[in-house]
């Protein structure tokens, strides 16, 4: 009788299917679920990262979900600034799966977002959006009327979506202490001000991320029954550290926590599915070559490969959903590009990271 070891594929083994390939020729890394046609609407929230999802989607025909768009008078440049087009709402980057049950309780009617406003130098921002104006709002009352409409555009995209992608960006975040609510980055930083005490630092465990991502995905699909959920970790590394490791070091923690969350939750809900984009581009075999100088940001190459890996498997799997000659180039070559045509989420370079903010607080060399 053969051994368990004999019965399996070539892509269960190193030497033949990493080892002894180049980098960039690596393929077989997804094996998806079910098929993502085009005609699904794809809403797309979470970290940075997340971003090229929606861009990717849309550029190559498919129905990404835009649930809060930019007003008709404006350019698209300038609807980029205000933060339209880059999730499926203006939630700004949900970088923890807590924050996206807390978004999802508020458009659900679960619990009510708190009236908190953050004021510098005469100008207001919202806390849980707080780079989403890039010079904040005029006033209170304006950052709470503009959550609002985020809030009820959010419920759209949860309760109209056929896919929902969400990328995992962090475990360390920052809370109210005195009322239990979070905000996607630390008092005192971008806007509002820091007060000892009542703001406290939490660097989540795996128990409490799944806990939180399960109560998430529960209460989606208790509107949306028929949704499926695509998950993804991001593979930017941490800006900055609140917890006592280098920085490298909380940074593994982070990922490797969020990646077995993430797995963990695919492997026993077949309605939910993750995407290696992760591995794709933090693995030894490609030897760091997705990052740029800093190495931290992940060049555009690097997204170009995730992306095409993406597109290869799903052809792979399902190659009549794919157009014939995009088929053909995906399954030779998994990184090969297919054609493109510009969205609002498409123009400019820049994604939009509150975290990368951090930044301005480093020490001087």
């Amino acid at each position: 009788m053969k051994n368990p070891y004999q019965l399996l594929e070539k892509r269960a083994f190193w030497a033949p299917s990493v080892g002894e390939k180049d980098a960039l020729e690596i393929n077989e890394l997804w094996e998806p679920k079910w098929p993502i046609k085009r005609d699904m609407k794809i809403a797309t929230f979470g970290s940075c990262f997340a971003q090229h999802f929606g861009r990717s989607l849309a550029s190559r025909g498919y129905h990404w979900f835009d649930a809060e768009p930019a007003p008709t008078e404006l350019l698209p440049e300038t609807a980029k600034a205000f933060n339209y087009g880059v999730f499926s709402a203006r939630t700004g980057n949900i970088y923890s799966v807590s924050l996206l049950r807390q978004w999802v309780e508020w458009a659900l009617g679960v619990s009510k977002a708190p009236d908190e406003v953050w004021e510098k130098e005469g100008r207001f921002y919202d806390p849980f959006r707080p780079a989403v104006e890039p010079n904040g709002f005029a006033s209170a009352e304006e950052v709470l009327a503009s959550r609002e409409l985020t809030i009820e555009s959010f419920g759209h995209a949860i309760k109209d979506s056929n896919l929902f992608v969400f990328t995992l960006g962090l475990t360390e975040s920052w809370w109210n202490s005195k009322d239990e609510y979070e905000y996607p980055i630390c008092p005192g930083t971008v806007a509002g001000t820091y007060i000892e005490g009542e703001h406290e630092f939490r660097n989540q465990s795996y128990p409490f991320i799944k806990k939180n991502l399960m109560q998430a995905l529960r209460l989606i699909r208790s509107v949306n029954p028929q949704i499926r959920v695509l998950l993804t970790v991001s593979p930017v590394p941490l800006t900055a550290t609140k917890a006592d490791d280098h920085v490298l070091v909380a940074t593994s923690y982070s990922k490797s926590t969020l990646r077995a969350v993430a797995g963990d939750i695919a492997k026993k809900h077949r309605f939910v599915d993750y995407f290696p984009s992760y591995e794709i581009i933090s693995s030894p075999p490609f030897g760091g070559q997705f990052y740029s100088a800093n190495k931290r940001g992940v060049e555009q190459d690097g997204v170009d490969h995730v992306m095409s890996n993406f597109f290869a498997c799903m052809a792979q799997k399902y190659p009549k959903l794919v157009r014939s000659a995009d088929n053909k180039k995906l399954l030779k070559k998994p990184n090969s590009k297919l054609p493109v045509k510009p969205t609002i989420a498409d123009k400019g370079d820049d994604l939009v990271c509150e975290e990368e903010l951090l930044s301005a607080f480093a020490p001087k060399s």
